[in-house]
């Protein structure tokens, strides 16, 4: 069923999120009401993640607390900011500009890429990795997993070997499919999913890029998905 387009608002996706303050850390700024959801991934967009992540680093530069001797970082280019109640595994990778929150988990193995923002009580887990994400408060990519240009709501949680793809096989702006109103070229050449609040997607999910699934849905395991989904959605096929 065809989602219209005023449903996919940051109120509605993240309705966590109107109380932000009440989370410890720092969480970015959300797309108002009336914007795009997506434009937060656009790296020239005046309050994208990139944009936020680069202005919260340049306030506080680069914080690293003591890492096991197995995690390698590389901050050539951009800080990386640690919260120092973040918990670091052993042989994980992270590269910055990124900022990890408080309580904020990374596991094992993890591969944390640049413009990475990890809100507090998220989680990143053996072998997964994030590149220019957001993982808002207890949202979890805990096992075999890529998130890539992508925006996880409160509380979302991946199953074992979901990737959420971010770019087309033939680099072409990735088009948002499912809206009442008609397909939207995005205008992004790299975006992934969007998730809401609660969303929980089941192990081995692939979705394509540009998919946007609204809050406290669910995705059943070993699926490719495509396209938009309204709120309280269940996702079989």
């Amino acid at each position: 069923m065809a989602v219209p387009i005023g449903n996919l608002t940051s109120p509605n996706l993240w309705p966590s999120m109107v109380q932000k303050n009440e989370f410890p850390g720092f969480i970015p700024n959300l797309p108002e009401q009336d914007e795009l959801v997506w434009q937060i991934l656009d790296p020239s967009h005046d309050d994208s993640l990139k944009t936020q992540l680069d202005a919260l680093l340049e306030q506080y530069g680069h914080v690293v607390p003591t890492l096991p001797d197995s995690v390698s970082t590389d901050d050539s280019k951009g800080p990386i900011c640690i919260d120092d109640r973040a918990i670091i595994g052993e042989c994980v990778r992270i590269e910055g500009p990124c900022y990890i929150g408080p309580n904020a988990e990374v596991r094992h193995a993890a591969y944390i890429r640049p413009y990475t923002w990890l809100c507090s009580e998220s989680v990143v887990g053996h072998a997964s990795e994030v590149k220019h994400s957001l993982l808002l408060p207890g949202a979890k990519a805990p096992h075999f997993n890529y998130v890539g240009d992508s925006i996880l709501g409160q509380g979302v949680n991946l199953g074992a070997g979901c990737k959420l793809s971010n770019l087309r096989n033939d680099e072409r702006s990735v088009i948002v499919r499912g809206l009442s109103g008609g397909d939207v070229d995005s205008k992004l050449r790299k975006f992934g999913a969007i998730l809401g609040d609660g969303v929980a997607i089941g192990c081995n999910v692939v979705t394509n890029p540009g998919v946007i699934i609204g809050e406290g849905s669910n995705v059943w395991p070993n699926l490719n998905i495509s396209g938009v989904f309204d709120a309280k959605s269940s996702i079989r096929k």
